[in-house]
């Protein structure tokens, strides 16, 4: 099919499926006819139920404001109990102690394949700001990558390509979220959910082409990290997306393996249920922190004080309702036969710095020794640097084993109670840290809005999980009055209306008139704005910046 607006497959009259976005360089290799049909396919079977499952969310949401608790399903009861586990995990996946997050961009394919790391993640989601070129660019890249044709070169002349194939990482797709629609794919005048699309391209094209890798390559194959999921319904769906997908290209079942992130505290509390529903297809769950974050601050905003958080960077993973959440996580993994994959080190090395980056580095360090010897199996990076720190940290607990999960991970139940601890967290609430999440919140906000979805602020690596935390946390400091710590000030809108101003006012004598007005800075900060201090929580940042992207 041509690769600009237009129907496809369909009548003059009632266009079936229509390419809305604009053109991109090389989409006809991707928008085939046959791929499309394929994601429309999944669209027309499954569209409904994700409908429900988003309806769902906002009612369960609706409970947690009513009664102020949550806790393990009663009724999966004996799930919990039973005595099984997921399908045993293909070679690719059996040694991931050290994995590196990133968009899909070209030069980040190269960087991240060649970065030492057992596994890269490709990001369609938190990572990437889903412009119509990102999204079809993204799966030029990876087409490209797996053929071996890769390559950039950067406007000054320095030139990257792949290193030899027996070197390069593993690539584990994210698709986005469940919540996200992609406006410029419409079938039957409805846009396609950003899932369908990116799962969909992504499988249609590459499934049989990493299969037919894999008799010489055996680091190949279909396999995805799940996000945002919020229940065990949820991981349902997507394994029935596998099935569907499966069969219709006539790819054995099993195939696909699926990561989830537990990054959602509704999820916590279901990480049984989630690796059950997706027994067949199931490699890992991961500990999203940030978003994690978010959730709880998301799901307890109406029930005051006691799930307050403080700073964001002094909620640390030793943190008692954090460390029951990474105890929950890696016991539930390895009794299960699954992957316990650690949290993010978001740190960017500074060459200089050296103060500042050795002291960041004995932070990583002990962040990545905590978990290794915690039972996970791996973790996440988001620099190539830090794939050596993480690697020494693995390497010295697990040595030559792919893995640790006869390691049942630290003694003792994990009770409701502990996971949402939230009020016996260290830490303060002070003005600095306000100060912070304004900086973050409008800096990662004005980068999304021009097209990059990780953006490099204050040495550390900030997507949209890490805009999610400081927005949330804004909003609830001033909606519940907190006392700033270091100032005696009250949260207040007014005050955090203070800082954004003072911020642009910053951002504009740094950069030079010229420079400030070719961003998009005053539409960054109204956003921000809106999500962190409207009356009305927007259950994602991202839903009302979507029209702003283009």
């Amino acid at each position: 099919m041509a690769a600009h607006q237009g129907p496809v497959g369909a009548s003059p009259v009632a266009p079936a499926v229509t390419v809305a976005g604009p053109h991109v360089h090389r989409s006809e290799e991707v928008l085939t006819p046959g791929a499309v049909a394929f994601v429309a396919g999944l669209h027309r079977a499954f569209e409904g139920r994700r409908r429900e499952l988003l309806a769902a969310r906002g009612a369960r949401r609706a409970e947690i404001a009513r009664t102020g608790v949550l806790d393990f399903l009663p009724g999966t009861a004996d799930v919990r109990a039973g005595d099984w586990k997921v399908a045993e995990a293909p070679h690719a996946l059996q040694d991931r102690r050290v994995e590196i997050t990133g968009p899909t961009d070209r030069k980040m394919v190269i960087n991240a394949l060649n970065s030492g790391a057992r596994i890269w993640l490709a990001d369609f989601e938190d990572a990437t700001a889903p412009t119509w070129e990102n999204v079809v660019g993204g799966q030029v890249n990876l087409i490209d990558a797996f053929e071996g044709r890769i390559d950039f070169t950067t406007p000054a002349g320095k030139a990257y390509a792949l290193k030899p194939a027996a070197e390069l990482a593993t690539v584990v797709v994210r698709p986005r979220g469940w919540h996200l629609d992609e406006n410029h794919l419409l079938v039957d005048g409805a846009p396609v959910a950003g899932a369908f699309v990116d799962f969909g391209l992504y499988f249609f094209h590459n499934a049989a082409r990493l299969l037919a890798k894999g008799a010489e390559d055996p680091n190949s194959g279909p396999y995805f990290y799940l996000p945002k999921i919020e229940s065990h319904l949820e991981a349902r769906l997507w394994n029935d997306v596998f099935t569907h997908a499966q069969a219709e290209l006539g790819i054995p079942h099993g195939t696909v393996r699926a990561t989830v992130l537990i990054e959602t505290i509704t999820a916590a509390f279901e990480m049984d249920e989630i690796l059950y529903e997706l027994r067949d297809h199931a490699a890992g769950l991961n500990a999203g922190r940030w978003d994690y974050l978010f959730s709880i601050v998301k799901n307890f905003r109406d029930a005051g004080e006691r799930y307050v958080l403080p700073d964001r960077n002094g909620v640390t993973m030793v943190s008692p309702f954090m460390a029951a959440y990474t105890r929950l996580l890696v016991r539930t993994c390895h009794r299960r036969g699954a992957h316990a994959i650690g949290g993010m080190a978001a740190f960017i090395p500074s060459r200089r710095d050296p103060e500042v980056n050795a002291a960041a580095l004995e932070k990583v360090t002990a962040d990545k020794d905590r978990e290794a010897g915690q039972g996970f199996d791996g973790s996440w990076v988001a620099h190539p640097d830090l794939v050596p720190v993480a690697r020494a940290s693995f390497d010295a607990v697990l040595g030559e084993r792919p893995h640790q999960k006869d390691n049942p991970g630290p003694d003792g139940p994990v009770t409701a109670g502990q996971l949402l601890d939230v009020a016996g967290a260290r830490g303060s609430c002070t003005r600095a840290g306000l100060h912070n999440a304004v900086q973050v919140g409008v800096r990662y906000i004005e980068s999304w809005l021009r097209g990059t979805g990780a953006v490099g602020i204050f040495h550390m690596m900030e997507d949209a999980a890490t805009a999610e935390i400081s927005r949330s946390q804004v909003w609830q400091w001033v909606h519940n009055g907190v006392v700033l710590a270091d100032t005696g000030e009250r949260a207040t809108a007014e005050l955090v209306r203070a800082l954004v101003a003072a911020e642009l006012a910053e951002l504009r004598a740094e950069q030079g008139e010229e420079t400030y007005r070719s961003g998009r800075w005053e539409e960054a900060a109204r956003l921000f704005e809106q999500v962190a201090l409207e009356e009305e929580f927007a259950d994602f940042l991202t839903l009302p910046a979507l029209p702003l992207l283009g």
